[in-house]
């Protein structure tokens, strides 16, 4: 990994172990392509730019293993995640599934309160300058997230424990690289507010369907995006 890559770490949080601490900086860096997909993971390098130990730092590599974002390549060692072009398809079709049923069950399920906090993260959305701009979609974490605050609305343990945990930061990522398409930041807010509508309304049908129709679009717009990058 280039010197270059390494990003600065930030302030900790109260209660965070060092481990939690790095691994969010890193996990950061990987997200939003500050540390690009394939890059070589260097321990030595990792534990000087961040002043740590190797014990914290590899505890923090062994959780980032766990979401998917670091690999570990027999016979060449840890590299940041890079999916195919197969396996991206295969990490969409994954997610049109499960959100699309996460999307039903969130309908037959929020109550009206968690619906207008829902609906309070599309108005931050709306604020947000990069959106106003066209430079690109609003990328928040966890409750700030759409798509995470409907999966936690299905009430679905498992679909939580997939789609909150073990596949969120990769799909984070790829979200994230392929946001500022031209025009597609707005139609996908506008996607959003329509299925937003059908779980006020409590359509779980027309909610699935929705979700499932948003998550192929934005699956399109990443093919033809591919197609149109330069071969190396």
């Amino acid at each position: 990994m280039q010197k270059s890559q390494v990003i600065p770490i930030g302030p900790a949080v109260e209660s965070e172990t060092l481990s939690d601490h790095v691994m969010r900086q890193i996990q950061s860096a990987i997200v939003k392509g500050e540390i690009q997909p394939g890059s070589k993971i260097s321990e030595p390098e990792l534990a000087r730019a961040y002043g740590i130990s190797r014990g914290p730092l590899r505890e923090a590599l062994h959780r980032l293993e766990g979401q998917k974002l670091i690999v570990r390549v027999p016979h060449v060692g840890a590299r940041v995640a890079a999916l195919s072009r197969a396996e991206l398809a295969e990490l969409y079709q994954i997610r049109e599934s499960l959100e699309g049923l996460a999307c039903r069950l969130a309908a037959e399920r929020m109550t009206p309160e968690q619906v207008e906090e829902l609906r309070e993260v599309l108005r931050e959305h709306e604020r947000d300058q990069a959106f106003k701009e066209g430079r690109g979609y609003y990328q928040q974490e966890g409750d700030f997230d759409f798509h995470y605050r409907i999966v936690q609305g299905s009430g679905n343990g498992m679909l939580i424990r997939l789609l909150c945990d073990e596949l969120y930061q990769l799909a984070r990522m790829y979200r994230i690289q392929y946001s500022a398409t031209p025009n597609r930041p707005a139609q996908a807010f506008a996607e959003h507010h329509r299925i937003l509508d059908a779980i006020s309304d409590g359509d779980g049908e027309l909610a699935e369907l929705l979700m499932r129709r948003h998550i192929r679009t934005s699956r399109l717009n990443i093919e033809r995006q591919i197609k149109q990058e330069p071969r190396t």
